[in-house]
This record gives structure tokens, C-alpha cells and sequence, in this order.
């Protein structure tokens, strides 16, 4: 079965905490070898980054399809 949404909004925050304290204690030079996008350290910024802006355009779409149905 499938997620709840209260679920999945408290885990994916939580996984993606994880991923950026493991990228942190495991690169050595943190911040700044995060560039290059070979590296999970990318990624682990990233994903915290994405997740926020794909839910916000997600309901932005949302409300458009409600608002141009009603009108």
C-alpha cells in the first residue's frame, strides 16, 4: 500500500537530512567538493532543494486546472 501525504511529507525531509549529514561526515573537504555532480555530496544538496520547488509547481498546476475548470 501506499504512503499517506502526513507521512511522506515528515520521511522524505528525514531521508534527505540523513543523506546531507552522511555526505558531511563522509567527504572530506564538505562545502566546497560539492560541485561536481559525479559526487553524492551533489546530490544530498540538491534533493532538499527540489523536493520544496516540485511540490509548490505541483499545487500551482493544481489550483490552475481548479481555477480554469470553475470559470
Amino acid at each position: 500500500m501506499f504512503l499517506s501525504l502526513p507521512t511522506l511529507t515528515v520521511l522524505i525531509p528525514l531521508v534527505s537530512l540523513a543523506g546531507l549529514l552522511y555526505s558531511a561526515s563522509v567527504e572530506e573537504n564538505f562545502p566546497q567538493g560539492c560541485t561536481s555532480t559525479s559526487s553524492l555530496c551533489f546530490y544530498s544538496l540538491l534533493l532538499p532543494i527540489t523536493i520544496p520547488v516540485y511540490v509548490f509547481f505541483h499545487l500551482w498546476t493544481w489550483m490552475g486546472i481548479k481555477l480554469f475548470r470553475h470559470n
